[in-house]
């Protein structure tokens, strides 16, 4: 118990509460070296036992460790760790030949010339999209405060625009998975933007009827929310920054978002589908002898089971990132 190891005049001196031969009792000794070392011990205090290291000034080879040339009778060599010089000399080859080997393979393995100009478009890409829809988050939100429901009303026709860019610009990320700029997967990335955007453009853009309904409101709410935290993540992870609040949001947000937003589409396209019955657009009329004509509205009631399918698949997605990143750190063996 609370040793006092200190090294003075080439000596190290050890004492230490503890129980041994003599029981209870102070423990003490000292070693003089045979030649000059460092006079600042490393120490490291287990439960088996207490590690002192101690480095030569200079790294040669001693005939002995003491001064004295009888060795005192309770030290004695850990043989386990023992290397006499031969020994050394062949380990010491090795480990130059192991590097020697390392740094051929890594000469063999060619350099990206384009590597800081695809980091700097991926932070410039991620930075756009988070100011792009914390323009959309915080307009929605100071509209909400100030006009209260009335705000749900015209949200389409004050957001679309933002909304529109933010959503064109998200083609990228199909493209960035596709040529191997991010190893993001590309199904879950595919299911999400064109499942965004067929909403958007098709569904709300086409249908001016639908454009005020209260739904467009929490579907653009939604979506703005995850986005807050998936960019500002991406584009700190490109410069090997991560911290962790935002770490844990990005990878615990979309758990009860998701859900909702995937809610505010459906309900968005069960309010749509009347309203196409009624107008026939995008409806297909087949030619005569067959004379049949295939509603959009039965397209949409197929792409309603579609959506939670594909519900399904970002979030199985979702919760592999989330134990990878937040679950807990498997220990190496020793």
């Amino acid at each position: 118990q609370s040793p006092d190891i200190a090294i003075t005049d080439n000596v190290l001196h050890f004492k230490a509460q503890g129980h041994g031969a003599k029981g209870d009792n102070i423990y003490e000794f000292q070693i003089e070296f045979l030649e000059p070392v460092e006079p600042k011990p490393v120490c490291r205090v287990t439960q088996r036992q207490l590690n002192i290291t101690v480095q030569k000034k200079e790294s040669n080879w001693w005939e002995r460790l003491t001064k004295q040339e009888k060795r005192p009778l309770f030290l004695a060599p850990d043989f386990d760790r023992w290397l006499d010089e031969s020994d050394a000399e062949m380990e010491l080859k090795e480990k130059e030949e192991e590097k020697i080997n390392k740094m051929k393979i890594e000469s063999r393995v060619p350099k990206d010339p384009f590597k800081h100009l695809k980091k700097g478009y991926l932070v410039m890409y991620n930075l756009v999209q988070f100011l792009g829809f914390s323009w959309i988050f915080v307009n929605m939100t100071v509209r909400l405060f100030i006009l209260g429901k009335d705000s749900f009303y015209d949200t389409f026709h004050t957001i679309a625009d933002m909304m529109y860019f933010c959503q064109t610009l998200a083609l990228m990320e199909i493209m960035n998975s596709l040529i191997g700029l991010v190893k993001s997967p590309l199904i879950p990335a595919v299911v999400q933007i064109f499942g965004r955007n067929f909403i958007l453009f098709v569904v709300l853009g086409s249908l001016e009827e639908v454009q005020s309904k209260p739904v467009v409101f929490f579907i653009f709410y939604f979506w703005s929310i995850i986005e807050l935290f998936r960019y500002p993540y991406y584009m700190l992870s490109c410069i090997g920054i991560e911290w962790k609040p935002l770490t844990w949001l990005r990878y615990t947000a979309w758990i009860p978002l998701f859900p909702l937003g995937t809610l505010a589409e459906a309900v968005c396209i069960v309010q749509s589908i009347p309203i196409f019955n009624e107008t026939g657009k995008f409806s297909l009329g087949l030619p005569n002898p067959l004379n049949v004509t295939i509603q959009f509205s039965f397209l949409l009631q197929i792409y309603l089971i579609a959506l939670f399918l594909g519900l399904f698949v970002n979030f199985r997605h979702l919760y592999k990132q989330r134990k990878q990143h937040l679950g807990p750190k498997k220990r190496k063996m020793k």
